[in-house]
């Protein structure tokens, strides 16, 4: 009787998921149905945990201090140390009178997502905590120093994403590895790849978004790459933009170019049989290269919807993916069309930041992987001088 409730319990946290997700993204709401279904309940769980801590993060009328503790508080409900509904009445009075009905709702039904979590499978539940963990961690770390003056170097930009995205990279590689044996078999390369795959998706947010950002007095831009170009971050305004800040946003397009192409990488290492997985992937990818396309050719935009991707764009990319999802040499043809005309700079090495029982960071040096057309491209580039 007790498993006959505790499954009934489950398959309605499940439907409540299901509820929630399409009203806090609308990127996610696409791809993650696309998931076999043991995968979608458990990503579907870690992409709401990532979103009740970012909430809390940018929505609690509090003191930094106070958003940490309410943060390391989360992370203690998540392992199960504290009962949710305890955060929950000190939480709801603190949010901010601007936060979305769909978020509110969300640290409402903590309980539900919580509990969903501890259902999950000792590698599924294993994974997504340490993910929030470290988010949590990371993020408010940032979020603490972000002001207009940007961050100092790409390394710092580095770190930045890896804690709000390339963390995500690293649990959605534990995930799949998890989820089928012929994945694992290729775990050492998916784990390199996978926060590179993640960190291309952020960069391409944060230059989508420098607008949007900039109006609430942040910028995740670093100052090396626009002052050559005698760009002052603190002074920009979105109405008229200097001299000079196209050829910096360009530099970062080309940057998460490459980093676009790692992800194309970790997805064709993904068996040809798990074509759900692929397309949660590539239609990632897809959104992301094309707006890429459309930042590369409207420096001058003063905001993130008119760099958006229309429906229709949307549309064309999950067709044409779904097409040619099984067939590689077909889906890198296809990224290399969308890509065509992009700058696309060398990686070089960026750094994974160093965590608790780590004397330094770690590095990943290994080039990106890029076809024969897009290593033209990177070679022209170079030699123009950009």
């Amino acid at each position: 009787m007790r498993d006959t409730a505790l499954m009934e319990a489950n398959a309605s946290d499940e439907a409540y998921q299901d509820r929630i997700l399409p009203h806090v993204s609308r990127t996610f709401a696409l791809t993650i149905p696309q998931l076999p279904p043991a995968l979608r309940i458990g990503v579907t769980n870690a992409y709401l945990l990532c979103r009740i801590a970012d909430t809390i993060e940018d929505q609690t009328n509090s003191s930094a201090a106070a958003r940490l503790g309410l943060l390391h508080r989360f992370v203690a409900v998540l392992r199960g140390s504290e009962a949710p509904d305890s955060l929950v009445r000190d939480l709801v009075p603190r949010l901010a009178e601007g936060t979305l009905p769909a978020e509110r709702e969300l640290i409402l039904n903590m309980d539900r997502i919580v509990r969903l979590t501890a259902a999950l499978s000792p590698p599924q539940r294993a994974a997504i905590e340490r993910c929030v963990d470290v988010m949590c961690d990371g993020m408010h770390q940032f979020q603490c120093t972000a002001s207009l003056n940007g961050v100092a170097r790409m390394s710092d930009l580095d770190d930045y994403c890896y804690y709000v995205a390339g963390v995500v990279g690293e649990m959605l590689t534990q995930l799949f590895c998890d989820f089928d044996p012929a994945i694992e078999r290729h775990r050492a390369e998916l784990e390199r790849l996978g926060v590179s795959f993640a960190q291309g998706l952020q960069v391409t947010n944060i230059l989508k978004d420098v607008w949007e950002d900039h109006a609430r007095g942040a910028c995740w831009l670093p100052r090396e790459v626009f002052a050559p170009y005698g760009i002052e971050l603190s002074q920009l305004d979105p109405r008229a933009q200097p001299a000079g800040f196209a050829a910096g946003m360009d530099q970062l397009v080309g940057v998460a170019h490459a980093h676009l192409r790692n992800a194309l990488a970790f997805t064709l290492l993904l068996p040809r049989e798990q074509a759900g997985i692929r397309r949660f992937c590539l239609w990632a990818i897809g959104m992301a290269v094309l707006t890429l396309k459309r930042i590369h050719h409207n420096p001058g935009f003063g905001a993130g919807n008119q760099v958006k991707i229309s429906h229709a764009a949307v549309g064309l990319t999950t067709m044409l993916s779904n097409a040619a999802v099984r067939q590689d040499w077909a889906l890198r043809r296809l990224f290399d069309v969308a890509a065509r005309g992009l700058p696309l700079r060398s990686l070089g090495s960026f750094r994974i930041p160093s965590r608790a029982g780590e004397s330094a960071p770690r590095w990943v040096a290994d080039a990106p992987v890029v076809s024969h057309a897009a290593q033209l491209d990177l070679r022209r580039e170079g030699s123009s001088g950009r």
